[in-house]
């Protein structure tokens, strides 16, 4: 049974690969994962956006006591993505760390997480407005974007309706209604041409895909969203989608 059919809906697949949780982008097949990282299968490449690291700790210093553990939780994931996928390049799209200083909050266990996952891999850190600057000690290349077979990786997607990228910054969730309750997770967002990532970030929001933020970035305000289940992604049509 197809995913569409499981949730009872019925959706358009112009933008959709053969397995329908596939995404076509600029003629380039990616697929998505019920994680919230994105996999190009013919560069290898896996890409993963708004990590967040150390949001707790933040929060924390702010007199908002959430347990801290986030940054463990969200390495934790990336790591079982990694051992998945096997890519050969991994790509974060800005905002890794909630912060400037986040990064000296890091945990040392935590850093050794993340020097384990780039040992005999390309990784690329793009930077992003909550890490303008990162730190010396992290291993990999920083880059403000970073440009493959056409397609340009950034945190903050460009202003206007046509462009050629994958980018994170937005935080997208979907929410619908399904026999009678309301579902609200977050998603990945696309027309064809540009690509949103939802945050991967363990303690990170989203903003309904259905914001003029997103719709002024699509031409005619169209586009198909990705919604993470717990296991699965499910595709569906913008006609679906309610507003908060």
């Amino acid at each position: 049974m197809s995913r569409q059919a499981k949730l009872g809906l019925d959706i358009p697949l112009p933008l959709h690969g053969e397995r329908g949780a596939d995404i076509l982008v600029c003629g380039k097949h990616f697929s998505t994962d019920a994680s919230g990282a994105l996999y190009w299968a013919e560069q290898r490449t896996l890409i993963v956006a708004d990590l967040h690291l150390e949001k707790g700790s933040a929060a924390a210093r702010k007199g908002n006591l959430l347990p801290p553990y986030d940054s463990r939780s969200t390495l934790v994931r990336l790591a079982g993505v990694i051992d998945r996928f096997d890519p050969d390049r991994v790509i974060a799209l800005g905002d890794s760390f909630h912060d400037q200083a986040a990064a000296d909050r890091l945990p040392q266990k935590d850093r050794d997480r993340l020097r384990i996952m780039r040992q005999g891999r390309e990784w690329y850190w793009v930077t992003g407005n909550h890490d303008p600057v990162l730190p010396d000690w992290l291993d990999g290349t920083i880059c403000p974007a970073l440009s493959i077979d056409g397609i340009k990786f950034r945190h903050e997607p460009t202003d206007g309706a046509k462009s050629f990228e994958v980018a994170g910054h937005l935080h997208p969730v979907a929410r619908l209604t399904r026999r009678g309750a309301s579902v609200r997770r977050k998603c990945f967002v696309s027309n064809g041409s540009r690509l949103i990532v939802p945050a991967f970030g363990a303690y990170t929001g989203g903003l309904n895909v259905l914001n003029r933020a997103f719709t002024s970035l699509f031409e005619s305000g169209e586009f198909h969203v990705w919604m993470l289940g717990r296991s699965e992604v499910y595709p569906l049509a913008k006609r679906q989608l309610l507003r908060d």
